[in-house]
C-alpha cells in the first residue's frame, strides 16, 4: 500500500489528475506506417531517434537495482504508457511485459532474477480492458501448426475474464517457490478509455 501512496503522490505532483490520456505510436507520429522522412523502414526512424536522444544524454550514475524495489508485469499493448500512467521515473522499477501481461514461466525466471539478485519486494501485476488475448483461443496454435508443420511449445494463455486471468496471475506468483517476496502483489485492470486502473479482489 505504501508503494501506490508513493506513486500516487507523485503523480499529484506531475499532474492535477491522475487521469492519463493514452495515444498510440502512430497517433503521435502521423505518417508513421513503416517509412522515415528519408523513405527509410521505421527501425531506419528509431535508429535516428536514438542518435538524437543520445546526443543529449547524460549518465543518470545509477546501477541496476530499482529504487522503489518494484517489479511490474504488464501486457505488450502499445496503448500502455507504464510509466506514465503509474507516475514513474527512469531506474524506479522493473518491467516485464509480454502478450496479455500474464505469468508465465518466463515471467517467473525474470521475477525471481529481479528479486533475488536486484532487490526487488513489491509486485504489480496490470492487465487492461480490450485485450487482443481476449479475441483469441488455444486454437492458435493448431493455426501454426497447420500453417509451419510445427505445433508450438508454448500456450496462447488466451482467456475470455480479465479479472480472473489477474486473479491467476497473482496466484501463480504467490505459489511460485523460486520468490522470495509474495506477501505484497496486486493485481490491476488498465483502462485504455480512462487510463485508470481498477484494483482486482484476489479472493
Amino acid at each position: 500500500m505504501a508503494l501506490f501512496v508513493l506513486l500516487h503522490r507523485r503523480t499529484e505532483r506531475r499532474a492535477a489528475s491522475n487521469v492519463v490520456t493514452m495515444t498510440t505510436s502512430a497517433a503521435a507520429h502521423p505518417g508513421a506506417e513503416g517509412a522515415t522522412a528519408g523513405g527509410g523502414s521505421v527501425i531506419d526512424r528509431l535508429v535516428e531517434a536514438n542518435q538524437r536522444y543520445a546526443a543529449e544524454f547524460t549518465d543518470p550514475g545509477m546501477d541496476a537495482r530499482p529504487v522503489l524495489k518494484v517489479a511490474v508485469v504488464a501486457c505488450m499493448d502499445a496503448r500502455l504508457d507504464l510509466h506514465a500512467a503509474l507516475g514513474l521515473k527512469l531506474g524506479d522499477c522493473h518491467t516485464i511485459r509480454n502478450a496479455g501481461g500474464v505469468v508465465t514461466d518466463d515471467v517467473i525466471r525474470s521475477l525471481t532474477i529481479s528479486q533475488r539478485k536486484l532487490g526487488t519486494r513489491s509486485i504489480v501485476l496490470i492487465h487492461h480492458t480490450g485485450c487482443g488475448l481476449e479475441a483469441i483461443t488455444e486454437d492458435f496454435r493448431t493455426e501454426l501448426e497447420m500453417e509451419v508443420g510445427q505445433r508450438p511449445s508454448w500456450a496462447v494463455e488466451a482467456f475470455k475474464d480479465v479479472d480472473q486471468d489477474v486473479r491467476q496471475s497473482m496466484q501463480r506468483v504467490r505459489t511460485s517457490p523460486f520468490l522470495l517476496h509474495t506477501d505484497d502483489v496486486r493485481g490491476f485492470v488498465f483502462d485504455v478509455k480512462t487510463g485508470l486502473l481498477r484494483e482486482v479482489d484476489p479472493a
